[in-house]
C-alpha cells in the first residue's frame, strides 16, 4: 500500500502575511505575494501554503482560489507557536546597499531579535529604506522557516544610541584594536545583550574612545584579523548565538 503523502508537504510556499491567523479563516493574498503563489509557485486550489503571522505563529492553509491577481487560502490548523526570540540586538553601523542588504539576511537567518541600523562619522550612508529592509529580513525569514520577524529599529546615529542605550543590556562592541577575547566575553555575561559593529573603515578614534567610556560596554577582539564590517557582524552573531542563544535548543 502506497504511503500517505505527508501533509503539509515540505515543499509548499511560505509567506508572512499582516493578519493574525485562527482555524478556518479565509485570508486573501494579493500584490507580489499572489504573483510569487501563482506564477512562480503556479499553485492550485488544494494545494498548502505555509503562512506566518509574527504573532501567533506558524499555519497551514490550503488554496481555496487561485486567480490572476489575488489568492485565496483558508487557514486548517496551526504547525508551531511563535517561537522565542533570544534577546539579542544588532547595532550594525550602515554599509554599502549590498553588504548591509547581506547583513540583514543574516541577521535573520541568524536568529537576531533586533536590528538597530546605526550612523556613524565613517558612514557612505546615512539613511535606510525600511519598507526595503523589512522585505530583504521578511524573506529570509520565509526561506530560513522562521516564525518570528526581527525587529527593525530606527536609524540613529552612535550620539543617540549610546545617550538612550537602556540599562541591564550589555554592548559588545567589536574594536578592531582589540578586547576580551569573543566566546570569553561571550561566556561570561549573560542576559539582554547587543552586538555594535562599525562601517568600513571602522569606528574613528572619538567614537571608538566614547564607546569604551559607555558603562555598558564590553570591547572584544573578533580574532587576529581585521573584518569587513559584514563579515564582523556576521561571525559576532553567529558566535553569541552558539554560546548564549538559541542553538543549544
Amino acid at each position: 500500500m502506497p504511503a500517505v503523502p505527508a501533509w503539509p508537504p515540505k515543499s509548499a510556499p511560505r509567506l508572512f502575511v499582516d493578519v493574525p491567523l485562527s482555524d478556518g479563516q479565509q485570508v486573501p493574498i494579493e500584490g507580489g505575494q499572489a504573483h510569487y503563489l501563482g506564477k512562480v509557485m503556479r499553485v492550485a486550489p488544494g494545494d498548502a501554503v505555509i503562512l506566518c503571522d509574527d504573532v501567533t505563529g506558524e499555519w497551514v492553509a490550503r488554496v481555496a482560489e487561485a486567480g490572476k491577481r489575488a489568492v485565496v487560502v483558508t487557514v486548517e490548523r496551526q504547525l508551531r507557536g511563535r517561537e522565542d526570540v533570544p534577546d539579542f540586538w544588532l547595532c550594525a553601523a550602515l554599509l554599502k546597499k549590498p553588504n548591509f542588504d547581506l547583513v540583514l539576511e543574516k541577521a535573520t537567518e541568524l536568529g537576531v531579535g533586533t536590528v538597530v541600523p546605526l550612523v556613524t562619522r565613517r558612514c557612505v550612508a546615512d539613511r535606510l529604506n525600511p519598507e526595503r529592509a523589512r522585505a530583504i529580513m521578511t524573506e529570509a525569514a520565509e526561506q530560513c522557516a522562521r516564525t518570528a520577524l526581527p525587529a527593525l529599529g530606527e536609524t540613529v546615529k552612535l550620539e543617540a544610541l549610546l545617550r538612550e542605550w537602556p540599562a541591564g543590556r550589555v554592548m559588545f562592541f567589536a574594536d578592531e584594536n582589540g578586547g576580551t577575547p569573543v566566546a570569553q566575553a561571550f561566556a561570561a555575561r549573560k542576559g539582554p545583550a547587543a552586538l555594535l559593529v562599525g562601517p568600513e573603515g571602522g569606528f574613528d578614534d572619538t567614537e571608538r574612545a566614547a564607546i569604551r567610556a559607555h558603562p555598558a560596554a564590553v570591547a572584544i577582539a573578533l580574532g587576529p584579523r581585521i573584518l569587513r564590517g559584514e563579515t564582523a557582524a556576521i561571525a559576532g552573531m553567529a558566535l553569541w548565538m552558539g554560546l548564549n542563544g538559541d542553538w543549544g535548543s
